[in-house]
């Protein structure tokens, strides 16, 4: 099948798979696997997550982000990777960059409540204590997206072939991670190194990403042909990616689409722009080894083996988040 070039993302509705009749799975899973084929990206509508927690999440992290920077620093726990808590300015960068990128970020991640033993390979969550209601919303929102996200890849597996329950093991109590993101206001805009921007080109590590709408334009995706398309998320949608984990275990079959977050105008760089992207993770055991039905002798074995857990650690590495 040619390459679609689509000038924006597909939008479809998660209901019409949940609660659709055979055809409308069917067909959700169709159009699915053909925008991530083309686009890599789509925006779903059906989700679990109202528009009152994101508001309320918005807030929340809005108030987090406008404490002083000494306030702030208390919550990045030395040792834990930026796993947990506050990740201060530029600390991050895109693989293969020695430039950090024009962000701060708070990770919250998985809250084990079963009595798996997973809970001891997790740091716990970092509360603020300026701010107690910042983890309360950020849990209730990441249990919502994960339900969501649940969801996704029973629609990627039967895209895949596989059972429709595959991934349903391998991402209970995951190691997925909830980032609210500022990109902060810039107030001399020459004094930043010229190669300096909010989030430089590069794929996500995990599975999939789903993403809730952000506070201003900016982030853009590299289309098959060379070009780069905005891509923005309607207040009732989270916009959905394949992440590089996907990537690897598919063979490139489904494949990790490169994007971006370009600077505004300079006149607009004294402004904040707020993002909170929803990393799902699978658990560190999960066998990322190519799938036997997506190698043949048109599409041979590409990736090495690798565990989850082992192919985070080296993008953490690559990053600059882990020594």
């Amino acid at each position: 099948m040619p390459d679609i070039l689509y000038d924006e993302v597909p939008s479809l509705d998660l209901n019409d798979f949940r609660n659709g009749t055979d055809a409308e799975r069917k067909q959700f899973v169709e159009d699915l696997g053909n925008a991530y084929n083309n686009i890599g990206f789509v925006a779903i509508k059906g989700h679990y997550l109202t528009n009152e927690m994101s508001e309320t999440l918005y807030a929340s992290i809005k108030k987090f982000f406008a404490l002083p920077d000494e306030v702030k620093q208390k919550y990045e726990i030395e040792g834990l990777a930026g796993q947990r808590g506050y990740v201060g300015k530029g600390k991050e960068h895109a693989k293969g960059r020695k430039t950090g990128d024009l962000k701060e970020f708070f990770h919250i991640g998985q809250e084990v409540k079963d009595g798996d033993s997973i809970k001891d390979e997790y740091p716990d969550n970092v509360a603020v204590n300026e701010q107690p209601e910042f983890l309360e919303i950020g849990i209730e929102v990441y249990e919502k997206l994960e339900r969501t996200g649940v969801e996704m890849l029973r629609a990627i597996a039967l895209y895949l072939g596989l059972e429709e329950n595959y991934f349903d093991d391998k991402v209970r109590n995951g190691n997925s991670i909830l980032r609210p993101i500022h990109y902060f206001p810039i107030e001399k805009p020459d004094e930043v190194p010229e190669d300096a921007v909010r989030a430089a080109e590069h794929g996500d590590i995990n599975l999939i990403t789903l993403l809730m709408g952000a506070s201003a334009d900016g982030l853009q995706v590299l289309r098959r042909d060379g070009v780069w398309i905005p891509i923005t998320a309607l207040p009732e949608q989270l916009v959905v990616n394949v992440g590089d984990m996907l990537e690897r275990l598919t063979n490139k079959k489904l494949k990790s689409t490169i994007h971006r977050v370009v600077n505004p105008p300079k006149d607009q760089m004294k402004s904040s722009r707020f993002s909170i992207p929803f990393f799902m993770h699978p658990r560190s055991d999960m066998d990322l080894t190519c799938l036997d039905n997506c190698i043949d002798a048109n599409h041979p074995k590409q990736f090495d083996d690798i565990t989850a857990g082992e192919f985070l650690n080296q993008r953490l590495a690559e990053i600059g988040l882990k020594k």
